[in-house]
């Protein structure tokens, strides 16, 4: 018996979902139906758009059939789940990117796959009976089928806010949150259709549209703003606690009955998306990172017994709080998958690359490279060579022939030489791509030289750490051209989790400068108020809690806190061994004062820094310590 109902009607393809015992769950079979007709019609003339409505007064789609993906889990059948999520999404992309409009008559329960089914589509109608929402935190999954995406566009912070609590959007929530365009009444619908399928005009809908009664998130958007704009879910939960209101007491309700790990992973690809304005088709790829895994490392089998098979509603989720969540376990499942992964191809296509510089940082880089299936050839005067990357005879063995070269050296003289060494021996057309920090001169000089020999070179420096270097969370800063910039992006996706073009040739370094210029100078005013606080007699937790969500908020405090025991887990948990060493910071800070001379800028505070790292690396036993260690430094010293 099929699943759905495919027909011509007039100008117009429609699919009508018949499930409605199941309020229109989206299954495997219905999936296996969906997708060749919507391919067939995208190619067929005689369909000028096409209609996806649902049978049923309850649902127009209450989402995947995870009961379904639950009995793949438990009985040893993964691999059927991992496919129907990566068809799935295949799915959910095309009906983004569909060549024909698509009007979704969305009435009822809209959740999960339902949003992935009907709110990619170009005209999305809401009625009076309209909840839409991406309830995936309460069975321990992430709002996917591109949802993140969704969440990334809604304004302010209504994304992270409906993303971990999984609030119900009515029609005109849903039309403010960028879930759907149109209101219409459900009783007009039919002749909506009838005037669809005869005139075949998508401009149609527009003109049954009327005004939703009104909805309840717009005017709660200065609380979800002041409250959900943490860098992570544990910010966000700190903020709600340090107001008693009914808005705050209400949310942290809602989410202590979520998953911690689903909230905090949620969290993490809305910023991901947000920041980086990802194409629907990456956005999938790093949700299918998740669900990937969600059934052997996540809470996702536990919430699907606890809600919808023994629903007893009492999970028992792998962490108590979402602070208990290492954030190096929401890295891990955010990884490149490498062949695993799911792409806009069904195979993505293996590049050569020769990696010079395999040390703390590009050692995991060239492995996540040689993970995603392609050829890496490394050379390295001294570390090792990593598994999977083939080792190379020199320098110029590991260029030769390579579609890409990608260098992670220590300075900019040691690039210039390897640049001379390399850029006679690189096929034409191949790119140069510098991952090191170096001085801006340094990284013009390298470009032009490539330039000159008719090849392609990207300055793009580093942001993230070697914990970054080996989860695929690193931020690119990128100068040179758009044609390297293009070049260079497949890698940089893989290697990590964001990439900015900065401009032309030096750019990158001229960011990545800046930037620690500022985490140093900051770092540092942290620690002092550590110490202070400490004679002041302020116990550290509460000074954290108090400076966490108020005007002093700073990565190195939110982030990367230098107290032990205090914020979500840093170097300062681990004796300061090194996720960002102090003489690293100190190499920056020279950068940075290098380039200020260069171009007679006035810093002095970042002199100061300099200073302080300087005689902190070099005279007070900070070298091989990370770079928050400046807080035990402090806490032994009074006032000069």
């Amino acid at each position: 018996m099929s699943l759905i109902h495919a027909r011509k009607q007039g100008k117009i393809g429609r699919i009508t979902l018949t499930r409605p015992k199941a309020m229109n769950a989206l299954s495997a079979g219905m999936l296996a139906e969906l997708s060749p007709v919507l391919r067939a019609w995208a190619e067929d003339d005689s369909v000028t758009l096409v209609v996806i409505d649902g049978e049923g007064e309850k649902a127009f789609c209450a989402g995947g059939d995870v009961a379904e993906i639950h009995g793949w889990g438990t009985s040893g059948q993964v691999e059927k789940a991992q496919k129907f999520w990566r068809e799935e999404y295949r799915m959910n992309a095309e009906l983004f990117e569909y060549p024909k409009a698509i009007v979704s008559l969305m009435h009822g329960y809209v959740m999960g796959g339902g949003v992935g089914l009907g709110c990619h589509a170009s005209h999305r109608v809401v009625c009076e009976n309209s909840q839409i929402s991406m309830p995936e935190t309460v069975i321990g999954l992430i709002p996917d089928v591109g949802g993140s995406w969704l969440l990334g566009q809604a304004p302010g912070r209504l994304g992270e806010y409906l993303g971990t609590t999984a609030g119900r959007m009515g029609p005109a929530d849903a039309i403010f949150a960028g879930f759907a365009d149109t209101f219409i009444p459900q009783s007009e619908w039919p002749a909506l259709i009838e005037k669809l399928a005869e005139t075949g005009d998508f401009n149609v809908v527009d003109t049954f549209g009327q005004t939703p009664p009104a909805g309840r998130y717009e005017p709660m958007m200065d609380d979800i703003n002041a409250h959900f704009a943490g860098e992570s879910m544990g910010d966000i939960v700190r903020s709600l606690r340090t107001h008693d209101t009914d808005f705050t007491s209400k949310c942290l309700d809602s989410i202590a009955s979520k998953s911690p790990i689903s909230m905090c992973a949620t969290v993490e690809l809305i910023h991901r998306q947000r920041a980086s304005n990802l194409t629907i088709w990456k956005v999938l790829e790093q949700e299918y990172r998740f669900t990937h895994r969600a059934i052997e490392e996540t809470d996702f089998i536990e919430g699907v017994r606890a809600r919808l098979i023994d629903k007893d509603n009492a999970p028992v989720w792998k962490h108590e709080s979402v602070e208990d969540v290492p954030p190096v376990l929401i890295s891990r499942l955010l990884m490149p998958l490498g062949k695993d992964g799911f792409s806009k191809e069904e195979k993505g296509q293996t590049m050569k690359i020769g990696f010079i510089g395999l040390g703390n940082m590009g050692g995991p880089m060239a492995t996540n490279l040689a993970n995603a299936g392609h050829d890496v050839n490394g050379f390295d005067l001294v570390a090792p060579c990593p598994e999977k990357v083939n080792k190379a005879a020199s320098a110029q063995d590991a260029a030769q022939d390579a579609d890409i070269v990608i260098t992670m050296l220590p300075n900019g003289a040691i690039l210039n030489s390897v640049a001379e060494d390399i850029l006679p021996v690189m096929k034409d057309g191949a790119c140069l791509l510098d991952c090191s920090t170096v001085d801006v001169e340094s990284a013009r000089a390298v470009s032009e030289a490539a330039k000159k020999r008719g090849l392609l070179a990207a300055d793009a420096p580093v942001s993230g750490g070697i914990t970054g270097a080996a989860a695929g969370t690193l931020t690119f800063m990128v100068g040179g051209s758009e044609e390297a910039y293009k070049a260079a992006l497949p890698l940089l996706d893989i290697m990590g989790q964001k990439s900015v073009h900065c401009g032309d040739a030096g750019a990158g370094q001229a960011a990545k400068i800046c930037n620690n210029m500022i985490l140093g100078v900051t770092m540092i005013a942290t620690c002092e108020a550590f110490a202070m606080a400490d004679k002041l007699g302020l116990d550290r937790q509460k000074m954290f809690d108090v400076v966490s969500t108020s005007s002093g908020y700073s990565w190195t405090m939110n982030a990367y806190c230098p107290a032990p025991g205090v914020g979500p887990q840093s170097p300062a948990d681990n004796d300061y061994k090194p996720g960002f060493a102090a003489e690293l910071m100190l190499k920056d800070l020279g950068l940075s004062q290098q380039a200020a001379e260069s171009v007679d800028a006035d810093t002095p505070m970042g002199k100061m820094a300099l200073a302080l790292y300087e005689k902190f690396v070099e005279d007070e036993d900070g070298k091989g310590m990370d770079f928050s260690a400046m807080l035990p430094r402090f806490e032994k010293r009074g006032r000069e």
